[in-house]
């Protein structure tokens, strides 16, 4: 079996270098279950591993890539059979045992769920690790009783891959939405994607006060940072954040007075180590609140292993919208 990758790996300098890359059968990690991939998909943190921007990896040399939908090949775990079709996300993959930029894929069969029937492969990885996080981001807003009442919620980072989603999801589900974007010349694309308004980010950090105007009854935040704390600010009170990412700062420079005085929950998203049971559940439900016309406007670009480090850089300055998939069998 000829398994081309995309392979990380570090100079005596500490440099990160890429290159596409033929691995042995024998050079996969271990494991029950052999994927054929169809599609991965390049996440923030794909693109931090692949530049060597973010101490993503955890030992070279690796084989990036935190997702990917595929075949079953082969199979020793009794749960699955050749020619089922799988989603496998998180759990270090392209971290510390090799990921997704990859031909073939070798991992333990309860990593892997089930596609659901109404969803293709290759619309599974325009969702990704993205389209997952997005939802458990949604669902822990509904968990904090934030209802589509009629007052807007915000995404940060909307016109990212999981900002993004966010928007479509909670539009779908009858929220208004308010996205905050770096980049306001996408306005209308996330118009088109759902949102009610949007806003440049720099409104969230423009206060100097610990509590401001209650604008939002809720929020799914993916940058961290100075604009996670000014988001927390305007939360209206018994309102729920959501947070999932930290592409502007992993720190939180925020007060406590929006906990204590507006009563509001700030609730973490992990998108790596989560249940099967809750990874089934957003799928499926993935598939039914997205429409089959939904997917398409949101794919940026597909390219091959040998193009994925530029688009990774692309997507780290900006020059992204939306999802960049990686078919690793294109030339």
């Amino acid at each position: 079996m000829q398994n081309t990758v995309l392979l990380l790996e570090q100079d005596e300098t500490g440099t990160t270098q890429s290159q596409p890359t033929t691995l042995e059968e024998s050079d996969l990690p271990p494991g029950d279950v052999v994927v054929r991939v169809a599609r991965s998909g390049i996440n923030y943190k794909d693109a931090l591993a692949v530049t060597g921007k973010g101490p993503i990896i955890r030992r070279f040399p690796m084989v990036p890539g935190i997702d990917l939908a595929g075949e079953v090949v082969t199979s020793t775990d009794p749960d699955w059979q050749p020619g089922d079709r799988v989603i496998g996300t998180g759990y270090g993959m392209g971290e510390n045992r090799h990921g997704g930029f990859a031909q073939y894929a070798r991992m333990p069969g309860t990593w892997l769920t089930a596609l659901p029937a109404e969803m293709s492969l290759e619309q599974a990885m325009i969702l990704g690790t993205a389209g997952l996080t997005a939802m458990l981001g949604v669902e822990a807003l509904e968990a904090g009783g934030v209802r589509p009442d009629g007052k807007e919620v915000l995404v940060t980072g909307a016109s990212g891959g999981v900002g993004g989603w966010a928007v479509v999801l909670l539009a779908r589900l009858g929220y208004r939405v308010c996205a905050a974007t770096g980049r306001l010349p996408h306005g209308e694309y996330l118009r088109q994607l759902g949102a009610t308004t949007v806003i440049h980010r720099s409104e969230l950090t423009a206060s100097t006060k610990p509590l401001d105007a209650q604008r939002w009854n809720g929020a799914i935040d993916v940058a961290g940072g100075a604009t996670l704390a000014g988001v927390l600010k305007h939360i209206a009170h018994g309102g729920t954040v959501a947070a999932c990412g930290l592409a502007d700062d992993a720190s939180l420079p925020a007060s406590v007075l929006p906990f204590i005085l507006r009563n509001i929950r700030l609730q973490g998203i992990d998108s790596v180590m989560i249940s099967q049971t809750a990874r089934r559940s957003a799928w499926n439900r993935l598939a039914r609140i997205i429409p089959q016309d939904g997917y398409a406007r949101f794919v940026d670009r597909t390219v091959s292993l040998a193009q994925t480090p530029a688009a990774c850089l692309d997507l780290l300055t900006g020059r992204v919208r939306g999802r960049v998939l990686v078919d690793p069998f294109s030339a």
